[in-house]
């Protein structure tokens, strides 16, 4: 069966000028605004020059046949280059010096099910096991690719942290050099992880969101004339890698979407991410077309889509950060709109947890699976729970919850773990200590 023609492609012929088909990016036809549908040809461009809206991805996916498709997926590699003709990658971008993240564990959670009073089936997507231990190593590798086809040298971003280090080791790899701006008081093992790689590592004095306004300002001067900022000029490329997330599930689920999905928002592009890599699933004819939520979660020291979720808005007024989940801290994200759009039209919700409530969840998730999750892998477990106790999210459904990183990247969150006792090395002190 040919697969349907999803709803971002467009004609390239129609899209592209002379020139652009030099840029080899597969099945990435252009470049199109998600608020007016202006189309622009493939470039370091992120905004809208009709609008300033944000720019993404229109592919051309009318040459492939389902079944054809899905044979070659599975025929493919262990990471996310399985999908290439579905990303904006070239044919034969495995063969190239990059990371290789994904494939990663799809955890069923019995244990944690259990707790929680799922019945449904609870499964943790746990993507700590990427190369830099977090989610950012898909969305760099797609970056990475991008970067090469413009001709870039340098590799760059604003990072709360997950980000700086997977820019940091992929550059590394690939031979490019790195530049990479974080809020000067990020966790000490972050810092440690993206400095590491012997890339420059530059603290900001300020939040996130004073760090990525300098980036879009470096952008604009000569200085930064080669640099490929990740998150910034090569965004719409970047935000492609969260897609690989929902492929991932849907696969590793026999090809079947899951009833509901639990993602934290920070800027809020991987929860949109993944519900455009479900619906192209469901366009293509990789699974069947039935319906699924999307939860969104955040933690209350920066919470403003939930905000703006619970108060019916449609616009997301921001917040100064305040919360252990420093990677979520992101005061005004840029997708939080599209975010509120999705859990409305899903039937999901946006909800928050506190801080307390973080760490509560990092112990139940390490308790119940064995996975030691970092604070935003907490953020979801806790609005989970949150969620499941209010009556907001059904037990009787098939759930995932997203762990994005792994806990040694945040062990101030559980400090106060330690030795369940000290006793001398004989028999008689290990009774005492009523361990026996």
């Amino acid at each position: 069966m040919a697969a349907q023609t999803v709803a971002s492609t467009t004609d390239p012929a129609a899209a592209s000028p002379a020139g652009a088909a030099s840029v080899d990016l597969g099945p990435a036809a252009a470049l199109s605004c998600r608020e007016c549908g202006h189309r622009v040809p493939l470039g370091p461009v992120f905004a809208c020059e009709e609008c300033f809206g944000p720019l993404e991805i229109a592919y051309d996916f009318s040459a492939l046949d389902t079944e054809e498709l899905r044979k070659r997926i599975e025929a493919g590699p262990a990471n996310i280059w399985r999908y290439a003709p579905l990303l904006p990658v070239p044919a034969d971008v495995a063969s190239k010096p990059n990371l290789n993240p994904g494939w990663t564990a799809l955890v069923k959670a019995d244990n944690l099910a259990r707790e929680l009073g799922v019945t449904g089936g609870l499964y943790v997507k746990d993507d700590s096991g990427n190369p830099t231990h977090s989610f950012k190593d898909r969305v760099v590798a797609q970056a990475l690719e991008a970067a090469r086809a413009f001709g870039f040298t340098t590799l760059s971003c604003s990072s709360t942290g997950n980000l700086a280090g997977a820019v940091g080791a992929a550059a590394a790899r690939a031979g490019f050099r790195s530049c990479v701006f974080i809020p000067h008081d990020l966790e000490q093992g972050k810092v440690v992880m993206a400095a590491v790689y012997g890339g420059e590592l530059v603290g900001i004095e300020g939040n996130y969101d004073d760090v990525n306004r300098f980036c879009s300002e470096l952008i604009g001067d000569p200085v930064g004339e080669g640099w490929g900022f990740v998150n910034v000029n090569l965004r719409p490329y970047y935000a492609e890698g969260s897609k690989t997330l929902a492929y991932e599930i849907c696969e590793q689920l026999g090809w079947r979407l899951p009833d509901q999905i639990v993602v934290p928002i920070a800027s809020g592009s991987q929860l949109t991410k993944i519900d455009k890599g479900l619906r192209e699933l469901i366009e293509l004819g990789l699974v069947e077309d039935r319906p699924y939520k999307i939860f969104g979660a955040q933690a209350e020291g920066c919470s403003p889509v939930s905000a703006a979720y619970k108060a019916g808005h449609e616009v997301v007024r921001p917040q100064k950060p305040n919360t252990i989940a420093k990677s979520l801290a992101i005061g005004n994200p840029a997708d939080g709109p599209y975010v509120l759009d999705i859990a409305r039209r899903t039937g999901g919700a946006v909800e928050d947890v506190t801080d307390e409530q973080v760490v509560d969840a990092i112990k139940l998730l390490a308790r119940t699976e064995g996975i030691f999750a970092e604070t935003a892998g907490g953020v979801t477990v806790g609005v989970t729970k949150k969620l499941i106790d209010g009556g907001v999210l059904d037990p009787a459904l098939t759930t995932v919850v997203l762990n994005t990183g792994d806990g040694l990247k945040t062990l101030d969150a559980v400090a106060g773990t330690g030795l369940t006792a000290t006793i001398r090395p004989n028999l008689e002190s290990f009774r005492e200590a009523g361990l026996a």
